[in-house]
Parts: structure tokens; sequence; C-alpha cells
């Protein structure tokens, strides 16, 4: 048994990191402290007006512990680490796990290269951003490498040189081929030395140098040529103007902004670099109730810039946040360099935070409206479908389908749907093993027979060990049943479930001719249904999802059945050789057409068994 009075007294006066735990040894909330002794003991103080949050948090504590650091600069690393890899249930955390693209110019190398790149790493190289959208950067580093022709390949240079023939990319006049010691050391570098002009925002050389060989390639009636200097220059005066001036003093800087309401929080982020907005990104904030503006903002900095690899100079916020001085220490020291953390008060910077938290504002506006739409479309229609059918509460439904051709290859399929949303990771396909013909009731009795008996002995196996349930795939049983069609497929579903003695509702979906749902058949009576409600459009697009998932499994099984039945009847033709064959000519009408030379061209492939393989669908086509 935690005796806490005996442990709060030998909590020492040093900085460190407590962690609180409930009484499943759970852990629910890691803090720091510059004092261990007074702040642990402040949570078992009776104070009025600490909050209903911490107020809760503090009666499920079952015992705590602590870890002594050096400086409180330790304690807010650590905190940092603990909280990450614990997520405990009462600190505000940061929902996104969002790694930012960068342009990286690889300055080690003797023939440098523009990559793109998830991380920033404290080599050689010169990295740009980061960026928010992975896209714009993959379409500069590819308008870079067609302004100035620099390589792309891994090849190692100039070790490397003239051993290998040109690439594509030299045909096509995006490189100048330093692999064929086409371009000297010293003009490569200086096109790489224009590259980085440009990414740092340089873009009037360049602008004016495409303009001057466009029309000079139109005067001398050089017309594709023209064309591409023009794409290009409209290419180039594309990316110029997406760069917005933002400030004059060319500094990296983060405008950060908080809107919250009571159960939610945003924080936006304005990332300048160079004196440019470069882009701008929104996070929200969990756990947030109880907590005010301030807190959450420091806590924000405190797991954003303990994930990010680029720091700025200076973080610019809405309001004060405690711990002001140790951040800036932590981060400089992150970042190799001075870092600010300021409150501006007036002029331009005040107004780039105010437009920083009216964008919040409304991301939280519009995503409570986007929330309250998905949930009509998911929970509400689930509330609709129980109302319908005046059942207390749905939350999982399962629906089943069969598919064959004439009794080749039965499959059923079983789609799971929890609180509206399909969870695909609860799926199942079943291949029918008792029955042989075209019998869609036996091959249901079949399959829900073998799904709930699997669920029930799970359930007595798990039980059996002592496990919850949730680690069982099939001990899960539905809130309601939905089967695809009507009277006679209900029955089988309600004989299935009355031999194992289940209890649970089925409902068919009945189709019109036109094989669209136009009711649904529960207790031996046909209920209408408004076919312009969320219910409706949510049992078709089960029902839907049903049919597609089963039609999928037959397709792949007879694919398979095909290529099987043609090609391993042909001696020395394996499992190996099989894939080998369809990899490269992709169906079995190419490789019934395909020379022996063409045969042979398959690495896995040879030529004796070229000759067999073109021979067997020779003697095919004759009729023999």
């Amino acid at each position: 048994m935690f005796d806490f009075e005996e442990e709060l007294k030998k909590l020492p006066n040093a900085p460190g990191v407590y962690l609180m735990h409930d009484a499943a040894d759970t852990i629910i909330y890691v803090g720091k402290a510059v004092n261990l002794h007074n702040r642990v003991r402040s949570y078992f103080r009776k104070i009025v007006g600490r909050g209903p949050q911490i107020d809760k948090m503090v009666r499920q504590i079952a015992r705590f512990e602590y870890i002594v650091t050096d400086s409180e600069l330790e304690a807010l690393v650590l905190e940092n680490n603990l909280i990450k890899e614990y997520s405990p249930k009462y600190n505000t955390m940061l929902k996104d796990d969002k790694t930012y693209p960068y342009i990286k110019v690889t300055m080690g190398e003797e023939y440098p290269r523009i990559l793109f790149s998830r991380e920033m790493k404290k080599d050689r190289s010169k990295y740009f951003g980061p960026y928010t959208s992975a896209a714009a950067v993959k379409d500069t580093i590819d308008l870079m490498n067609k302004l100035y022709q620099l390589r792309t390949c891994n090849r190692r240079l100039p070790r490397d040189i003239g051993l290998e023939r040109p690439c594509l990319n030299y045909h096509i006049k995006q490189c100048a081929a330093p692999c064929q010691d086409y371009i000297s050391k010293e003009e490569y570098r200086a096109r790489v030395e224009q590259a980085l002009d440009f990414l740092n925002g340089n873009y009037r050389p360049i602008l004016r140098d495409l303009e001057e060989k466009m029309t000079q390639a139109s005067d001398n009636m050089e017309f594709e040529e023209a064309i591409r200097y023009r794409d290009l220059y409209n290419s180039v005066k594309s990316v110029a103007q997406k760069q917005k001036i933002t400030d004059s003093d060319g500094e990296d800087k983060d405008i950060l902004a908080l809107a919250k309401d009571e159960t939610d929080a945003v924080v936006q982020v304005f990332f300048v670099r160079d004196g440019k907005l470069i882009g701008r990104e929104h996070f929200y904030m969990t756990h947030t109730q109880g907590f005010d503006a301030s807190q959450i903002l420091l806590d924000f900095v405190k797991q954003f810039y303990a994930g990010t690899p680029f720091i700025p100079r200076e973080i610019m916020l809405q309001e004060e946040i405690a711990d002001t001085e140790i951040l800036e220490k932590w981060l400089g020291v992150r970042k190799g360099g001075r870092v600010y953390i300021r409150v501006p008060k007036k002029g331009t910077k005040e107004k780039l935070v105010e437009l920083a938290a009216q964008n919040a504002q409304l991301v939280l506006s519009q995503d409570k409206e986007r929330i309250k739409r998905e949930e009509g479309r998911t929970i509400g229609a689930v509330k609709e479908i129980a109302a319908l059918l005046d059942l207390e509460h749905i939350s999982r439904m399962e629906a089943y389908d069969i598919s064959n051709i004439s009794g080749f290859a039965n499959v059923g399929s079983m789609v799971v749907f929890e609180k509206g949303k399909a969870k695909r990771s609860d799926y199942r396909k079943f291949r029918i093993q008792s029955v042989s013909g075209p019998d869609d009731y036996a091959c249901m009795k079949e399959v829900l027979t073998r799904r709930f008996l699997h669920g029930m002995e799970e359930k007595e196996e798990l039980d059996r060990k002592q496990i919850d349930h949730e680690f069982g795939s099939f001990t899960k049983f539905p809130d309601l049943l939905l089967m695809d069609g009507g009277k006679g497929q209900v029955n089988i579903a309600l004989q299935v479930l009355e031999e194992l003695r289940l209890d649970i509702p089925v409902c068919g979906m009945v189709k019109d001719d036109n094989h669209r749902t136009r009711g649904l058949y529960y207790r031996n009576v046909e209920i209408p249904i408004d076919t312009r409600s969320e219910g409706f459009k949510l049992i078709t697009r089960i029902q839907d999802e049903a049919h597609r998932f089963a039609i999928e499994y037959h397709r792949s099984l007879r694919s398979k059945a095909q290529v099987k039945s043609v090609l391993d009847e042909i001696p020395g033709v394996g499992p190996a050789r099989r894939k080998a064959l369809m990899k490269h000519f992709g169906s079995i009408h190419e490789i019934q057409e395909a020379s022996v030379e063409k045969l042979c061209e398959v690495q896995e492939i040879p030529e004796h068994i070229a000759v067999q393989i073109h021979d067997y669908f020779e003697a095919q086509k004759r009729g023999e």
C-alpha cells in the first residue's frame, strides 16, 4: 500500500520530473518541477480554484514516482520524452505528428545534388525549409533540375566518371552529364551556386536569362526550344509569386496563436523563412479541458519544438507563457544559436499574430461544422436505424454477402461498421468449404456458423487465459446483423443464431427490381425507409461495401485459378517461373503470343523452357 504521507516527506528539494499513476498503475500525468518537494506536495493540499480537471486527476492518483535531474533544463527535456512515450491521459497533448519536407543541397559532394528530405541532419548539406507542402517541394526540385541540369543519380563522382552511359535525363536536357565529364567541375559548381541563389529567393537573374534565351530561340525559328524556355519562365514566375513578403528583416520566425472552446483547442503556426511566409499549418491539442490558453501554448511549444528539426530564431506568441527563460535556453541548445520567445504588442508583428489567431478560430469553427456533418452521416444515421427498428442501442453492425459464378469458387464476405464508419481491420473473407453448387442460402449458413463458432471458441480461450476479449478478432459480436436480401437470408441467419443460442437482432436489406435497397425486413415485416435520410444512405453504403468486398475476393480467386490452370500444365513451369512470366508479360494472352526469343527475355526462363512454353501454346492453337 502506497503511504502518501511518508512518500511526500521523502521528496527532495531538487529539480526533476514526477509521474502520477492510477490504480491500474497507468501513468496519467507527467510534470516537471524546479523543486519536486514543493510542486508534488501542492497536488495533495486542499486548494480551492485549482480546476475540475486537476481535481479529477488527483482523485485518481494511487501512487507517484519521481526522477531527480541536475537542472530545470534537463527536467524539461525528460518531461517531453516521457509525455511522448506514455501519452498520459491528463497531459495536454499535441495531436498531430507531422514531419515537414526540406530541400537538401548536398554540398558535401564534389558534384552536389538537390534532394527531397524529411529530416535535417548535421552534415555538410544546405537545407531550405521546412515547407508545408511536399508536392510544392517536389515541383521546385524538378524545376531546379530543369533550369540548371544538375544530376539526380546516386553515382559516386568523380570515381564513376565514364563507367556507364548517360541516363535518360541527359537526353531530355535535364542533366548536364557530369558522369561523362561533359561539364567541368567548375562549371557544374557555378550552376549549383545559381541554384542556391534561386532557393534564397533571388529570381531576377534566371528570369532575365530565360527571357533572353526564349527571344533568341524564337528569332532563330527554334520554336520547340522557345516553348521550353517559355514554360520554364512561367514556372519560375509562379514560384516567385507564391513567396509573400511578410517582413523586411529577413529573419526566420514562427508565429503561434491559439483558439479554444470548452472541449477543443487549435494552434495555428505561420512559418516565415528569410522574411517570407512560406506556409502555415494548424495543430489540434487534446485533453485541454480545464487549462487556460497560456498553459496550452506552453505545452504546444515544448512538444512541437521537441519534434521538429528546424528551430527559428524567433517565436512570436499571442500571450505570455511560463518558463520562457528556460525554454529559450533549451531551444538555443537545440538550434545551436540564440532563440527569442516574444509577445509583440504593436506594429506588423502584432498584426501577424492577430491574423494567426483569426485563422485558428476559423479552423476551429469550420471543423466543428464538419464534425457535426460527419456525425450526422455516421452516428446520426445509426441512431435513425435504431429508432426505425425500435432498438435501444446500435454501435457495431455486420453485413454479409455471397459471391459465385454458377457455383464456381463460392465465397462469402463480412464487413463491419462501427458508429457508422467502416472498420476495415475487422473485415473477413470466407472460402466456402461445404457447398459446391450455386446455393446462396447454404453458403450463408456456413459463413455465419463459422463466424460465430469461431468467436465463441475465441472467447472461451481468452477467458481461460484471462485475456481481454479485445485481443480476439472474432470475439466482438454485432449489435445488428444485416443480410444482403430479404426473408430467406434473414431466416437462415436466425436459424444459425438459434442453434448457437445467440440473441442478436437480424435485419434484411430488401432490394427493388433495379437491385437498389427499398426497405428493411425485420421481425417478419418489411419496413419502408425514407430514401433521402442519412439512415438509408448508410444502409446503402454497407450493402455496397459487402457486395464489393465479396466480388473482389471472388475475382482474385478466379484470376489465380486461371493462371494456375494454364501455366501449371506446362512441364518445368512452377510457382516461381509462373510469377516471373506474369510479372513480365502482364497477362496469359501476352504469354501465348510471345516468341521463344521474347520468352527468353524473362530472367528465370532458360531457352529449353521457353521452347516448351511456346510449343505448348502453339499446340493449343492447332487444337492438339
